[in-house]
């Protein structure tokens, strides 16, 4: 069995940034500038809330070699960054990081499953500007049978990097359902977005 639930939300102050009336919309920056533009199927594994039997999919995984650059979609700034996923919670997670950025047109995200952090807390970004690079979330030698099939399904895959990014509309504040980019309730968030949606117009 896989271990419960538990929060790895950064402690950011709560604010909100949802969209503000009269606010134009922006081309974004696609996040792996180094990538094609490669979403995966609706319902189909790293989809967004793509059902995972225990769990729900908050984010999107959009699989990229490690090392890959990660920039920002838009300019913002950095409201947490951190350890995301360690064998301390999981044992076939590696330690990988997460930048959580408030982005100027009112949208929060979180970029996760990275290898390291270019920016800090605080930090200004600019839209396009390097944040970070793709991590390689799963140790392969430690997933097993008793290991979610999801993760089993990766591990035949050999796709262990990837970024994780999930769209928020205000900033969210830890909750025992969330672990490592997925929420343990059937219910979706009102707050979470698909970012498919928010990354269709990125260039």
């Amino acid at each position: 069995m896989p271990p419960g639930p538990r929060s790895t939300f950064p402690s950011a102050p709560s604010q909100d940034v949802s969209h503000k009336k009269g606010t134009t919309a922006r081309a974004r920056h696609w996040p792996l500038p180094d990538n094609e533009r490669m979403f995966p199927k609706e319902g189909g594994a790293g989809s967004f809330w793509e059902d995972r039997g225990d769990r729900h999919h908050a984010g999107l995984d959009l699989y990229a070699a490690p090392g890959s650059r990660v920039v920002a979609i838009e300019s913002g700034i950095v409201l947490s960054s951190g350890i995301f996923t360690s064998p301390d919670l999981v044992p076939y997670w590696n330690v990988t990081y997460q930048i959580t950025i408030a982005h100027n047109s009112g949208i929060v995200c979180r970029y996760a499953e990275l290898g390291d952090l270019a920016v800090k807390t605080g930090d200004r970004v600019v839209g396009g500007e390097v944040i970070g690079h793709v991590g390689e979330v799963l140790d392969l030698s430690e997933v097993g049978a008793g290991s979610p099939p999801y993760i089993r399904a990766l591990k035949d895959q050999r796709r262990s990097g990837m970024l994780h990014l999930e769209v928020f509309t205000s900033v969210p504040g830890p909750d025992p359902r969330y672990q490592g980019g997925n929420w343990f309730t059937s219910k979706r968030p009102s707050f979470l977005l698909d970012p498919a949606l928010v990354l269709r117009d990125s260039a």
